[in-house]
């Protein structure tokens, strides 16, 4: 049992990190994938370093100093965050599961929306991005998922006790090793319809009749997991308070996730936030409880 689980490994994740590590809280932090940080060939706008820091070598330096201070640091993907019972939080990874009395959300803003055509038209309309909060609405239907990873199959599991039939729609990419579902390879061109969806189009010029798409491309971001616990959104930002806390007790978030200035400065600035807000809602748990 952690006192916190952090789920993102860049400035904000890691700033989060040290302050609540520094207020001698059990910390772990869970990331997955290249970080936008690690792209970025020069920041010279940070204060501290003449002539400038390499991205990666910012990012890389952050995880370390967690890791020298004491702070759980893991590589795995997250693909499920529920909370249990006893109103902590439950993360499941692809290989492991943890639990935290607190969370703190800062994976970046991953930008949901695939590039074809009718996606945007049909949002909310037979497209989704999240199989837990809308599934039912497909119970005995067919659907699909859009994805080839191991996030898109987690979302075709929570899929196949509602669903008739679920298809996985790679749109080109290599299929996933599963013999569970239907696997498409071929590139999409547009998902058709009237009012709701009712086909996709491939570009060889066939068509496959469904009644939904659920879209799952790489791994899961900070936006998919705020819809499966009821955070609230704005757009795909999560709403924070202050002090960085969202609308569900014992939930924080932090970084470009949140919106606004999407800068590293920002995002250090939040995370401390996020991490001091998280021990403070700790401590008046631990208050109440005692």
């Amino acid at each position: 049992m952690y006192d916190i689980i952090i789920i993102g490994a860049g400035p904000a994740g890691i700033s989060a990190a040290l302050y609540a590590k520094r207020a001698n809280k059990n910390v772990l932090v869970v990331y997955y994938g290249e970080s936008q940080l690690e792209k970025a060939h020069l920041i010279d706008n940070y204060y501290g370093f003449d002539g400038g820091i390499s991205g990666a070598d910012l990012y890389n330096g952050g995880i370390a100093q967690a890791k020298t201070l004491g702070v759980d640091v893991i590589n795995e993907e997250v693909l499920h965050i529920t909370m249990n019972a006893d109103m902590n939080y439950e993360v499941k990874t692809a290989d492991n599961e943890y639990i935290s009395k607190a969370l703190i959300l800062a994976t970046g803003n991953k930008k949901l929306r695939p590039n074809i055509k009718g996606v945007a038209e049909f949002e909310a309309k037979g497209i989704s991005y999240c199989a837990i909060c809308d599934g039912f609405f497909y119970r005995k239907k067919t659907v699909a998922v859009l994805g080839n990873g191991d996030y898109a199959l987690s979302e075709a599991a929570d899929l196949e006790n509602i669903a008739k039939k679920v298809y996985i729609l790679t749109n080109g990419a290599p299929a996933p090793e599963t013999d569970k579902y239907e696997v498409i390879t071929k590139k999409l061109e547009e998902i058709k319809g009237d009012m709701k969806v009712r086909s996709v189009a491939f570009d060889d010029g066939s068509e496959l009749e469904l009644d939904g798409v659920f879209i799952a491309l790489g791994v899961a971001g900070g936006a998919d997991f705020a819809k499966k616990l009821g955070i609230a959104l704005d757009g795909d930002n999560i709403k924070v308070k202050d002090d960085m806390s969202t609308n569900i007790p014992g939930v924080f978030s932090c970084g470009n996730i949140t919106g606004g200035l999407l800068q590293v400065c920002k995002a250090v600035y939040e995370g401390a936030e996020a991490g001091l807000s998280a021990v403070n809602f700790l401590k008046s748990k631990e208050n109440k409880n005692g």
